[in-house]
């Protein structure tokens, strides 16, 4: 089954969702963002959808509309949207419930979480990519994920207070490690060295981790309980009082795991 989508959005969800869509089969309707010119950037890597500066849907061709905005615009524009009779909304986020949509004008409600970081302009094959979906709805349900088979192999029914979990957990695997990350970049840099050199220390690590779990992966002198080598690092850390206080927080959480 194919589907005619508008998405409501143009960040980079929106980014990658359009195209991936339409070589599934699916038709692009519109794309809506309040700059028009944010909507063009995604127009142009579609073949025929158009630009929209409002949320008049009245007249859309769309079956399925997916909200892919920022989680606090959700709210403003699922109640702002005018949207044709039967039609399906559904929204993007992680951590928002579904029922932030029983005010608008659709017909159905649904969520459409796509479980990956997305940046613009980075390449990303979705076939791989968990795709969590919720409605209180069979056929809106099943409509949704015969659109997420279209995309990916993953493909889950996940409720709003499980998905929230998820959610957490994501942040926690994803985007604070990102961030340690940076911290570590920034060590490197304050010292004048190349970065390079803990690279291969990073992939092996996430490699380890997933291959055998966190717990077994974990190497480091908190788990050794060096707690001379703790202080030592304390001390060193000192210059940036925030990220002592990170080390000595996240030290003594794994020794207490």
């Amino acid at each position: 089954m194919k589907f005619k989508i508008a998405i409501l959005g143009a960040g980079n969800v929106a980014w990658h969702l359009a195209p991936a869509l339409e070589e599934a089969g699916h038709q692009i309707t519109e794309i809506y963002a309040r700059d028009i010119q944010k909507a063009n950037l995604i127009t142009e890597r579609v073949y025929s959808a158009e630009a929209k500066d409002d949320l008049d849907f009245t007249d859309s061709q769309a079956q399925i509309f997916i909200i892919a905005v920022k989680d606090d615009a959700i709210p403003e524009v699922a109640d702002s949207v005018i949207l044709p009779e039967e039609s399906i909304l559904v929204h993007t986020s992680g951590s928002m419930s579904l029922d932030i949509l029983d005010y608008s004008s659709a017909g159905y409600t649904g969520i459409f979480y796509p479980l990956q970081s997305f940046t613009r302009g980075q390449k990303m094959d979705l076939s791989e990519v968990p795709f969590l979906l919720e409605s209180d709805d069979q056929e809106v349900m099943a409509r949704l994920k015969k659109l997420a088979k279209s995309l990916s192999n993953n493909v889950f029914t996940v409720r709003s207070k499980d998905r929230k979990a998820v959610h957490i957990a994501a942040v926690f695997a994803s985007n604070f490690s990102n961030h340690m990350i940076r911290i570590a970049e920034e060590i490197m840099r304050r010292q004048g060295l190349d970065f390079e050199m803990i690279k291969p220390l990073i992939i092996e690590t996430i490699s380890k981790s997933l291959d055998i779990g966190a717990k077994k992966a974990q190497t480091g002198p908190a788990i050794r309980e060096d707690f001379e080598v703790m202080e030592d690092h304390y001390r060193f850390l000192n210059y940036n009082e925030q990220v002592a206080e990170i080390y000595r927080l996240i030290s003594q959480d794994i020794i207490d795991s």
